[in-house]
This record gives C-alpha cells, structure tokens and sequence, in this order.
C-alpha cells in the first residue's frame, strides 16, 4: 500500500489501494446498493413507530430524531464510500459493520425512546466512530488522515451523551439533543479542534456524479417505503373500490413526488455539483445533502404514513394530526426542493411557492373531511405542480438548444 499521496493541484486524498481510482467515472456499486438495504428497513421502521404512537405530537418528535440519527448515519458513511472502493476487501468489511450496527440501530427503532433506548444509543455510536476510526488507522498522515481524526474527536465527544441518554431515563430528551447537536454542528464548524484549526470544505473533493447518485437511491428508498406500506396496509383490508382509489391516489402521489425530484430539481443540482470547482463541491455536497435533504426525505416519511392511514380508512374523517401528515408530508417535500434549489442559485418560480402555501392553508379546511378527499386534494395539488414545471423545464431547455439553419 502506497503512502503517497495526491496532495499537489489541491486534492489532499490518499493514493492507497483501497481508495477509487481518480480521473474514472464514479458509479454506485452493487455493494453500496446491498448496503442500502438496511437502511429501507430503517425507514419503515420509522413510519411504523409514527403510526404505533397515533400521530401524537411526543411520537413525531421521537420520529423525528430517530429520522435524523438514521439519515446522519447513511450520510456519513456515503461520504466515506465516495473515496474508499467498496470493491475492496477492508472497505467491505467496514461497510459490513456498520450495516450490523445500521440494522440493530433499526430494530431499536420501535422502542428507540423506551427499553432498547440503550441499544438504539450504542448503535449510532459504534458505527460512528468504528468507520472514521477505520480511515484514520488506514490512511498515511496527511492533511485527509488529518481531516478525519476531527471527524473522529467529534464522535467520540458526542459519544457519551448518546450512552447516558440511553441509561438515563429522566435525562433521555436533553442528553440526547445535546449529542444530535454536536454531530448536526461538526460539518458548519468544519470539525474545528481546539489548537489544530478546522478542516476547510474546500479539502473535501467529491466525485459530484456519484454523489449525487447516492443520494438519489436514498430518496428512492424512502419513495420504495411509501409504496409498500400502502401495498401492506391494502392487502390487509378487505379490498373494496374506495380502497382501490385510495391505494391509486397515494400512488400517483408517490410518482408526483418522483418527478417532481427527478425531473426536476436532481438534475440540476447533480449538474451544478458534477461542473463545481473542487474549491466549491465540497460546501455544496454539504449543504445540499447532509443539510438540505432532510426535510425531502422527511416528507416523503410522513407522506407515506398520511398515506397508510387513508387507505386503512379511506371513509374515515381526518383529525388535524392526520391532515398534516397527509398535506405536511408533501408541503415539507417542496420547502426541501425548494431549499437545495435556491442553494445553487437555480429558478424555481412561484408555482412552488404556491403550492406550499396551497397545501399548509388546505391542513385546517381539510381536518374533519374524509381521508381520501384529502389525499385527492394533495394529489391535485402535487399533479398541478408536476405538470407546469414539466412544461417550464421544456420551455428553457428548448430556448436553450441553437437553431440550426435548413
């Protein structure tokens, strides 16, 4: 293994044997897609626990930060994969662990605030700190062996928070922030050392086109999610035609929310990042991925589980909890596009904007109203919206094409 590294021309990462190959295209290989696996048992674990606690607002909340431990747990080890080939032996070998760890971190999910609390707790921590320990004792010193051993010290800090949090019942909710706190703050503060400095974002190159791929597979995941809890929740019911149309509307939900990713914002990003200087890749996988695609995921989670409840019940009135998961999921879905959009500077027009405002204001009119006539209303809405950006994004590609004389 060599010890050389490509530190000249700005790139700081290690020329060792298990890292990819530069200059080569990048593609998701079918390990990292193996990996992935855990991680869609992950996320219907999470709907399950938002629906076992009957939408309540202490249910969502545990949802919620289980959600961002879990996605911050995948992010993390994406970033890792997108230097180190899983192709190779040891690299696969920590993936391993880590979907161990992802899995058992999964299986607390349900009682994540209860009896497995500790478990849920470990589980986070080990991964985190076994796979940035692993890059610091396989790469040569250096300035990248050097920007993950501040990775690595973050970890370790937020470690104990995360193991008294799951020991400490009483303790559990402020411990637990505190630890989600550190690991949510350590790529704004570039993983900043008392009397070693920072590790500046424009160290962190970044193959954008297979980034960008990673994270298109984790919205596939969690889109994946939406339509096999719908397909679950079908087949257990007695199938009759007002569950027919309601398993139809929630899937032409889950294709509106589809294209309005993929053809829309996700190209543009993936080339804004795929075009970027190294100077400027590395802030902007940051800030588009680790940061911005919260709340896109997030909405796609709680889509899902508006979804389950109206084909469980499609003749049922909603209460407002249900409303907001059916036209809140979709609203967050949009603010996430919305966000990584104006992040690299692209025009999203107000159609977007509006059919926010649309859904959020319909929560409060749709409340007591029957499932499936809410879950019309957001399809109408999401429908809309699919259709004129369609007709946006062909109007500027076509302006964008030079005539050609006959």
């Amino acid at each position: 293994m060599s010890d050389a590294t490509r530190e000249g021309g700005g790139s700081v990462i290690p020329q060792i044997r298990i890292m990819r190959r530069s200059g080569l295209e990048q593609r998701a290989t079918f390990f990292e897609l193996f990996f992935d696996l855990v991680y869609v048992f992950a996320v219907t674990q999470l709907s399950h626990h938002l629906l076992a606690t009957h939408l309540t607002w202490t249910g969502a909340a545990e949802t919620a930060f289980m959600l961002l431990a879990v996605y911050w747990a995948w992010n993390y080890t994406t970033w890792m994969a997108n230097w180190f080939d899983p192709e190779t032996a040891p690299v696969r070998l920590v993936l391993m662990f880590v979907m161990l760890a992802s899995l058992l971190m999964a299986v607390a999910i349900p009682e994540g605030f209860g009896d497995l609390a500790l478990l849920f707790a470990c589980s986070y921590a080990a991964l985190q700190i076994g796979r940035n320990l692993f890059v610091v004792i396989v790469t040569p010193r250096g300035t990248f062996n050097r920007n993950f051993r501040h990775i690595l010290a973050w970890s370790v800090a937020s470690a104990p928070f995360w193991v008294a949090g799951g020991l400490i019942d009483d303790a559990r909710w402020p411990l637990w922030l505190a630890a989600l706190a550190l690991d949510l703050a350590g790529p704004l503060a570039q993983y900043w050392l008392p009397g070693d400095g920072s590790a500046p974002m424009s160290q962190w190159a970044i193959d954008g086109h297979h980034f960008a791929e990673r994270f298109q597979l984790f919205v596939i995941i969690a889109l994946g999610e939406s339509i096999v809890l719908t397909g679950v929740t079908a087949s257990g019911t007695e199938l009759s035609l007002e569950i027919g149309v309601a398993l139809s509307v929630s899937f032409l939900g889950s294709v509106a929310l589809w294209w309005l990713y993929f053809s829309g914002a996700s190209p543009v990003i993936a080339h804004r990042l795929g075009h970027s200087s190294s100077e400027d890749v590395g802030a902007l996988g940051r800030d588009i991925y680790t940061y911005l695609h919260v709340p896109i995921v997030a909405g796609i989670v709680l889509t899902a589980v508006g979804d389950e409840l109206v084909v469980a019940h499609p003749d049922h009135d909603l209460e407002i909890t249900g409303a907001l998961a059916v036209l809140g999921g979709p609203a967050l879905f949009l603010l996430g596009l919305l966000a990584c959009s104006l992040r690299v500077r692209h025009r999203t027009g107000w159609p977007t904007v509006a059919a926010v405002v649309v859904l959020l204001a319909g929560v409060p009119v749709m409340a007591g109203r029957s499932g499936l006539a809410t879950s019309t209303f957001a399809l109408v809405v999401l429908g809309t919206l699919a259709v004129v950006e369609f007709r946006r994004t062909a109007s500027v590609n076509s302006r964008d094409v030079p005539s050609t004389g006959g």
